[in-house]
């Protein structure tokens, strides 16, 4: 048998009963609280059937109820299905149908989408309904009851889906023992932890700050979760401040937010870690964000796939000649990069980025020829195009179907928006190739301009003109009010190119 992701709880009650585990709002809950509720979802999952081939999908906005299920679920033996609570009717309805969910559990204000979306789930609400289920004392019912289930390591813990950019989510089958390997390389390579440190969850639990939340957990961390569904950097900041937290999960665009909101003295002795990944970060929003905090930031690289354990930069590697960066392979990972006629690639070419290693999934959920496909050789192809340095450090450059070949030249979206993103004049920026009679595709950079101005096309090229050769400079400029982001902060390109279908 294997350990259970739950036993990461369990023992952190047992050594640190009356530290506090998870503040929300005025509401602060010990180690001892959060584990007699995690028990007493467990009890009321097994008196539902739910077991060791089940699923539980959850659906809410961060909080404390979002990990008594994430924990609760794994006690009774069964894989959790996290939900972005973005989601739509339409959305929520594949990702249960697809896994073939048991029960869901929401709060009030997502109940309607989810009992619209459950089919013949089991509808369970972090109102009246859960509480009476978990209670709200401090009951000792961990005394009476049976541990975690019995679990294989390689049982089914966390079913992860693709955000479905391109067609249908997939799920990535995540075992406990994967999640166990990805918590301990958390601690080892991204915030070191203990029971006097202090983690904000900025960001949905559903995706990385949930892994952040194991790791947490795993060292009986104090857990601070803002009360706000939305990202407010001023209230973030006030947090960080008033709970004095030590280390942070965060995706680009909220490390961005967080930087204009700040005053030039953030006042914020006590963060010493802001992890961040799920999208790049351009070098000029990194130099930006490092001057107003101070070298505290952490880049991790990885995908549902492999979660959020691929490669690392180190706060120490947060130098002007490593922005752009995504460092180095993690300790237990192998990274290479792969032709297409899947030979790997010595320093310095640039083919698609593939990974193997422990924190791998073992396939998708019943797709098995997208499975094969994706783990072809043993090494999970990654879709993303990058290439490696001598000393091992890895560039991304795009995504092998978002490449731009302009007039026979590749062209990597990545390359060009990090050049216009340290123009002054430019606030964000996207760039994408749209089809073109006479050269295949031609470069597009959609941008917003910075404090609501106006482009200077000319101004921008000339800037181009210095860093980038004649065939990489966009040929057609759009200026948007604001970019299409998922839930994770990642630009969705297929929406632009919708949009840009629809001026045509």
């Amino acid at each position: 048998m294997g350990v259970n992701l739950a036993s990461l709880l369990t023992y952190a009650a047992t050594w640190f009963p009356d530290r506090p585990a998870v503040t929300w709002g005025a509401e602060t809950i010990t180690y001892r609280q959060l584990d007699d509720r995690v028990v007493a979802l467990d009890r009321w999952l097994r008196a539902q059937d739910v077991g060791r081939d089940s699923r539980v999908a959850v659906y809410m906005d961060n909080r404390p109820e979002f990990l008594v299920a994430m924990f609760g679920t794994w006690r009774s033996g069964a894989a959790l299905v996290p939900c972005n609570a973005r989601l739509t009717t339409e959305e929520l309805s594949f990702l249960v149908a697809d896994s073939e969910t048991a029960v869901v559990i929401t709060d009030e204000l997502h109940e309607a989408t989810a009992r619209a979306a459950a089919g013949g789930a089991t509808v369970c609400v972090a109102g009246p309904e859960l509480h009476a289920i978990l209670g709200t004392e401090d009951s000792g019912v961990t005394e009476a009851a049976s541990g975690p289930a019995d679990v294989e390591p390689d049982d089914l813990a966390w079913l992860f889906y693709t955000s479905g950019t391109t067609g249908q989510p997939k799920g990535a089958m995540l075992s406990h023992a994967t999640l166990t390997f990805v918590t301990v390389s958390w601690l080892a390579d991204l915030t070191p932890l203990d029971e006097t440190d202090v983690t904000l969850h900025a960001a949905p639990l559903s995706h990385g700050a949930g892994f952040h939340a194991l790791a947490a957990t795993a060292r009986a961390a104090h857990q601070v979760i803002p009360q706000s569904a939305s990202f407010e950097p001023g209230h973030v900041l006030e947090l960080i401040r008033g709970h004095g937290v030590t280390n942070t999960w965060m995706v680009p665009t909220q490390i961005v937010m967080l930087t204009e909101a700040a005053p030039a003295d953030p006042d914020l002795p006590s963060l010493r870690y802001v992890v961040y990944g799920g999208a790049p970060m351009t070098p000029a929003a990194t130099e930006r964000a490092i001057r107003r905090f101070g070298p505290i930031f952490v880049q991790l690289y990885g995908q549902g796939e492999t979660p959020m354990t691929a490669t690392v930069l180190r706060r120490e590697d947060h130098r002007p000649e490593l922005f752009g960066s995504a460092g180095r392979a993690r300790p237990g990972v192998e990274v290479a990069i792969e032709g297409t006629d899947g030979a790997h690639l010595p320093p310095g070419e640039v083919g698609e980025v593939v990974v193997r290693g422990a924190p791998v999934m073992s396939a998708y959920w019943r797709r098995p020829d997208a499975t094969a496909e994706a783990l072809r050789g043993g090494w999970l192809h990654t879709g993303d195009l990058g290439r490696l340095t001598d000393d091992g450090m890895l560039y991304l450059l795009d995504r092998t179907k978002d490449m731009i070949i302009s007039g026979g030249s590749n062209v990597y979206a990545v390359e060009v928006e990090q050049v216009l993103s340290v123009h002054p004049d430019v606030g964000d920026v996207a760039v994408i190739g749209v089809p073109d009679d006479v050269w295949g595709e031609v470069v597009v950079a959609v941008v917003v301009p910075a404090g609501g101005g106006h482009l200077d096309v000319t101004a921008l090229e000339q800037h181009c003109r210095v860093s980038l050769a004649g065939y990489k400079i966009p040929r057609r400029w759009v200026e948007v009010e604001n970019l299409p982001r998922n839930a994770y902060g990642k630009v969705v390109k297929r929406d632009l190119r919708s949009r840009l279908d629809a001026t045509v």
